[in-house]
């Protein structure tokens, strides 16, 4: 069980000698999920992986509302700012990218999103979202937050015109998606001003301030994800390894999605939990969805 896919890189660069162990994984993450399809691809996996991260009941909860709940309560743990009225910048619009937005505006916060996928950047704008292009966000945000996945997506050339005092913080992946080290050598003084910010005093007396290193905000200054939405990511695991346990002699070397049918149990499982009742299809109502004759 990885997330990130640390554990099974590490395995098959380091630890070759453990993988005729290892009958099957799954990993967690959206970064993880894609380095593991770069393995596959190039024929580096040596044991299937299951995609957890790619159920509905993992990346519809856990990084919508999960990460973008969290990821707020980090960055007001950490500066205590008022988020009303800020511009808050966010780099990525996926399914983390969405969550934090979502919560950002309900917090009174004009949002901005930038975006280097024209589809997810077409559903920001569609969702009400003004988006552009970083160099033109850095200018005006107030607080930035990526959560791509990719490095140096705020980079010395957005440091150059930021706001004096902007607040940047990662959410999405290692401290890599702020170029810290830009950053330092660009500073002529850093110093901690609060527990988890760091102010970059730069050349010309701009301040920066950088959250928890630039490392998991939501992990650094907070608790991470709350139990309750974690539930559904914990029970795709446990189901995905009971599903591998049983078929890996079936399955080939590659990543594979989580089977509907454990998205649709874990779904009902949660909504039981919740107290939550609804209706089910009868008889004549499948026949019908299920028939071409009727017409339209």
């Amino acid at each position: 069980m990885d997330d990130g896919a640390d554990l099974v890189s590490t395995m098959h660069k380091e630890r070759r000698d453990l993988l005729k162990n290892v009958i099957g994984g799954t990993e967690e993450t959206t970064t993880g999920v894609i380095r593991l399809r770069a393995m596959a691809a190039d024929g580096a996996l040596n044991f299937p992986v299951i995609a957890v991260n790619d159920a509905q009941t993992k990346h519809f909860f856990d990084n919508r509302y999960g990460t973008g709940q969290s990821t707020i309560d980090g960055i007001v743990r950490a500066t205590n700012v008022l988020l009303a009225g800020r511009v808050f910048v966010i780099a990525g619009y996926g399914w983390c990218g969405r969550g934090l937005a979502m919560r950002a505006r309900g917090m009174g916060a004009n949002v901005v999103i930038t975006e280097v996928e024209p589809l997810p950047a077409l559903e920001a704008v569609m969702d009400g979202f003004r988006v552009m292009e970083m160099k033109e966000a850095a200018r005006i945000g107030d607080i930035f937050v990526t959560v791509t996945g990719d490095l140096n997506v705020i980079d010395q050339q957005h440091f150059e015109v930021m706001k004096d005092g902007a607040i940047i913080a990662n959410s999405g992946h290692f401290n890599v998606e702020i170029n810290i080290p830009a950053l330092e050598k660009m500073s002529k003084e850093k110093r901690l001003v609060r527990p988890f910010v760091e102010q970059y005093v730069l050349e010309d007396n701009r301040r920066i301030n950088l959250l928890g290193e630039g490392r998991l905000i939501n992990l650094a200054a907070a608790e991470g994800h709350p139990a309750s939405v974690m539930d559904m990511s914990f029970a795709n695991q446990a189901l995905s390894v009971e599903y591998m346990v049983k078929y890996a002699d079936k399955l080939e070397k590659r990543v594979y999605s989580v089977p509907e049918e454990i998205d649709r149990q874990i779904a009902r499982l949660k909504l039981d939990a919740m107290g939550v009742q609804i209706d089910s299809l009868t008889p004549e109502q499948v026949k019908y969805l299920n028939s071409w004759e009727e017409g339209t």
